[in-house]
């Protein structure tokens, strides 16, 4: 404990979870520091970090995954809603039925105008390493032109008044309201570079960012086709978030506006789950890894 080794392991593998964790609630207690000599609450601090950093790399899915969005929240604009809505984006597929499936923009004469995107994510603690995005292609024009942006910009953070997100979530389907006043945005990227191409484009982090708060917003910027009707569009086809999810064993809660949680730790779901992997709604390796094994037991030790 005094080494901080688990504290360490954690950072290696996963850099930016330092200050990203407030406390651990196990069973939903908080179990408070007896103060009695200086030398006494240092040790209980250390044991408190120790197991903060140990359940924390046991706890984000040991592998990473392509499917950390959850579900689709709002478009900044959309043109035919029906056709051309977000929920199409959700998996990469050309056509069904011979009808292809994206999302497309309202069309601009300033190509300058961006778009947003705006996504739940499976956790409100996820580790994410890449975003891949599919500019969508018109085959049916005779040009078969492809509506994609000059650059995207990535931002994640979490809702304003968390107790209200069921009721935003719906105003924000039905287009009543606008998602910004509402969110708090604790990451924002740099910009990259997006080609004219229809491809699945892998736009990866320069390191991988911890989101905490469940909301992934893509923003994108610029546009470059020009449609039969004088404007400009922005089309998507697809898009994934790659990371590492917390798994269900483990809940983090946002105590603040600046993004700090608590990390809740239940043994007895925890243990539920290991003895029924169906009950786990991420997916779970058939085999404990080395590193899995290290931090169970250090958890069970201390």
């Amino acid at each position: 404990i005094a080494s901080g080794f688990s504290r360490s392991l954690c950072l290696k593998l996963f850099p930016d979870t330092s200050c990203a964790i407030k406390a651990i609630e196990e069973n939903n207690i908080i179990e408070p520091l007896d103060v009695v000599t200086t030398s006494s609450v240092e040790v209980e601090k250390l044991k408190k970090n120790h197991r903060v950093y140990a359940l924390l790399a046991r706890g984000l899915a040991p592998s990473l995954t392509t499917d950390c969005i959850f579900e689709a929240i709002s478009a900044s604009s959309t043109d035919r809603y029906l056709e051309e809505n977000i929920h199409n984006i959700m998996e990469l597929r050309d056509r069904v039925n011979g009808r292809p499936y994206y999302w497309s923009s309202m069309g601009e004469g300033n190509p300058e105008v961006p778009e947003t995107l705006t996504f739940k994510l499976v956790s409100k603690l996820c580790l994410i390493t890449e975003i891949n995005i599919q500019p969508f292609q018109d085959l049916f024009d005779y040009d078969h032109p492809i509506y994609s942006a000059r650059a995207v910009r990535f931002r994640m953070g979490h809702v304003r008044e968390p107790q209200r997100r069921t009721n935003l979530v719906r105003d924000y389907r039905a287009g009543r309201r606008s998602i910004e006043n509402d969110v708090v945005w604790t990451h924002t990227s740099e910009n990259f570079t997006m080609v004219q191409e229809s491809c699945l484009q892998n736009f990866k982090l320069p390191e991988p960012v911890l989101a905490i708060g469940g909301l992934l917003q893509i923003e994108l910027l610029g546009r470059v086709q020009l449609a039969s009707d004088d404007l400009f569009y922005l089309c998507v086809s697809c898009v994934q978030v790659v990371g590492r999810p917390l798994t269900d064993d483990f809940l983090a809660v946002l105590i603040d506006n600046s993004g700090k949680c608590i990390l809740k730790y239940n043994q007895k779901t925890a243990i539920f789950n290991n003895s029924n992997p169906s009950a786990s709604a991420l997916p779970r390796p058939t085999y404990r890894s080395r590193f899995e094994r290290i931090t169970r037991g250090l958890v069970n030790r201390f």
